[in-house]
């Protein structure tokens, strides 16, 4: 089945084995999720147990495979989640495949899988319920998104959802959090149309420059560095990294040097007063003074990048070096 399929079979039946598997990991997450809310077990630490596949070789996959026979401790039911394990064809077919066909009837079994490319697939095999939880179409996206928005409070056009989705490149768990941000900006009840996506939502590239800055001005250089690399992988130009950086610092700046309300800051540096609010957080986290610093030493190998004096690459590992080791 589909994963926005699995809540409504949920209320009908829990089955003892699932196979949840597929590359949006939003949605894995929030599979595990409901089965889990479905099982309502009054003792989680007793009867939820996590397992990695890596380590189930040999007589611990063995030792699992009896494990998932015991009983809970009062709950109904016990869950047995492993992630990311792929089995041989022998080992499923030695030692898995008895259980799936003939499970305890107390335990949910969920196996939780990213997906390999290669490996043997269980998720066709007698006793297994398959979850897929791979990457959408849009029409599934935009239906399943309608629903969010609803559960949020906020109405929603069939045009303003699928532009949410072509604008956050399907990926689910950003558009659960873009809609949490609309629900704060328009209200309960509000309604979001295709100008509301167009005001609010940034295009994806555009997200992924905004998720580099806030990085940066967080100080997480491994998520600043990791974000780098999906871009320039995706043929972002470093003299652009750069700029963007250069763009982030000086807004903090102004905001940090203007006095006036966020509404009237927001005016005339012709941005959002939420986001004027977001940057002078940002700013005094930080301190004026190692903000105004970073603007104007970026400033420079920006300029020196585009004259010539530095190359890029050298102009934005300087950067780099600059905002996170100073």
């Amino acid at each position: 089945m589909k994963f926005v399929q699995l809540a409504k079979s949920l209320k009908e039946k829990i089955e003892p084995v699932y196979l949840v598997e597929g590359e949006e990991a939003f949605f894995r997450d929030h599979a595990v999720k409901a089965v889990r809310e479905a099982c309502a077990l009054s003792q989680p630490s007793l009867n939820d147990v996590r397992y990695e596949g890596e380590a189930l070789k040999g007589e611990k996959l063995s030792a699992f495979r009896d494990a998932l026979y015991s009983l809970p401790f009062f709950d109904e039911r016990r869950i047995a989640r492993v992630y990311e394990w792929y089995p041989t064809e022998r080992e499923w077919e030695t030692v898995m495949k008895g259980y799936a066909e003939k499970p305890c009837p107390s335990t949910v079994l969920l196996v939780v899988n990213a997906g390999k490319k290669g490996a043997y697939e269980i998720k066709r095999k007698a006793g297994v319920t398959y979850v897929d939880c791979s990457r959408e179409s849009e029409e599934t996206l935009s239906k399943w998104l309608f629903g969010v928005m609803r559960r949020a409070g906020l109405n929603v056009s069939a045009d303003a959802a699928q532009t949410m989705v072509r604008y956050c490149n399907s990926d689910a768990a950003r558009m659960k959090k873009e809609t949490e941000k609309l629900a704060l900006v328009l209200g309960e009840g509000g309604t979001v149309t295709r100008a509301e996506i167009e005001e609010y939502i940034a295009k994806d590239t555009e997200y992924k420059i905004y998720e580099l800055t806030q990085a940066a001005s967080r100080g997480n250089f491994s998520a600043f560095s990791e974000i780098l690399d999906e871009l320039l992988k995706k043929g972002y130009d470093e003299n652009a990294a750069l700029a963007s950086l250069t763009a982030h610092y000086r807004t903090l700046y102004e905001v940090s040097a203007m006095r006036g309300s966020d509404a009237d800051t927001a005016k005339a540096l012709g941005i959002k007063p939420y986001a004027v609010q977001k940057n002078r957080e940002q700013a005094a986290r930080l301190g004026r003074e190692k903000v105004e610093e970073l603007y104007l030493r970026l400033y420079e190998l920006s300029s020196g990048a585009k004259s010539g004096v530095y190359t890029k690459t050298n102009a934005l590992s300087a950067a780099i070096a600059k905002i996170f080791f100073g």
